[in-house]
């Protein structure tokens, strides 16, 4: 049985970092071996290519790791953390290949993952629900998994009719502040009353606390950097209110 392939996350980025880091970079060697005078162009050159593009390099390489190894780690915690009992209903918002949702379904064997995505490829590498299904057959999990296409800010499931709410590295996606907030009002539609949430983004995680906050919930949390990806992220969780 083939393995699961969870693809590279922004891999426009990791591209164009590593192609125009390897440049500069060569550019800072090419400084110090053909320029001799004037000294000072040699060695601003010569320091800006090395360090620029080597770091440039570095992150490329953090964000492979992160895509292949570091998520991998932090999808089980992010799971773990909602202490499943089996037969809930869990929906991935932005689910790509599967990352969190065939983890999910791991936990439910009377229950359903549900996946909803809109399948853009400059997000996430091989971008497709058929490969995200492919994923789950890898895993074992299928059977309790299902995938929609849809937008986010217009879920595609009723009301009151999740358990629980996850993402990863999804909602920062839409460009605008009023489209995250959006997706913050679908995900509180969608989720039965007492049910949770543990989003995972490296950015915009407080606006995800305040508009959460401006539709009545309470107990929030936001946790401290996780460098088992990069960039760093934060889980916010946290329970829609009964009464709400």
């Amino acid at each position: 049985m083939s393995r699961a392939d969870y693809g590279i996350d922004a891999p426009p980025v990791v591209r164009n970092l590593g192609i125009g880091g390897s440049a500069i970079f060569l550019i800072g060697i090419a400084a110090f071996v053909f320029i001799s005078e004037p000294a000072w162009l040699m060695y601003i050159l010569g320091f800006w290519g090395i360090f620029a593009g080597g770091s440039m390099l570095v992150t490329s390489l953090l964000m492979i790791w992160s895509s292949k190894v570091g998520k991998l780690h932090k999808r089980r915690t992010l799971i773990e953390s909602l202490n499943l009992k089996g037969d809930e209903t869990v929906l991935d918002v932005g689910c790509g290949r599967g990352l969190l949702l065939n983890e999910a379904a791991k936990h439910l064997p009377a229950g359903k993952a549900i996946g909803v995505d809109l399948w853009q490829s400059v997000d996430q590498s091989g971008n497709h629900p058929d490969v995200t299904m492919q994923n789950a057959r890898a895993e074992g999990v299928a059977e309790c998994v299902e995938v929609k296409t849809g937008d986010m800010r217009a879920l595609p499931l009723p009301d009151r009719s999740v358990d629980a709410v996850v993402a990863s590295l999804s909602i920062h996606n839409i460009p605008d502040k009023k489209g995250r907030a959006q997706a913050i009002q679908e995900i509180h539609r969608v989720l039965k009353l007492g049910g949770q949430i543990a989003l995972l983004d490296f950015t915009a995680t407080d606006e995800y606390i305040a508009s959460f906050q401006a539709l009545g919930w309470e107990e929030l949390n936001r946790s401290s950097p996780s460098f088992w990806m990069f960039p760093p992220v934060r889980v916010v969780s946290g329970k829609k209110p009964v009464l709400s």
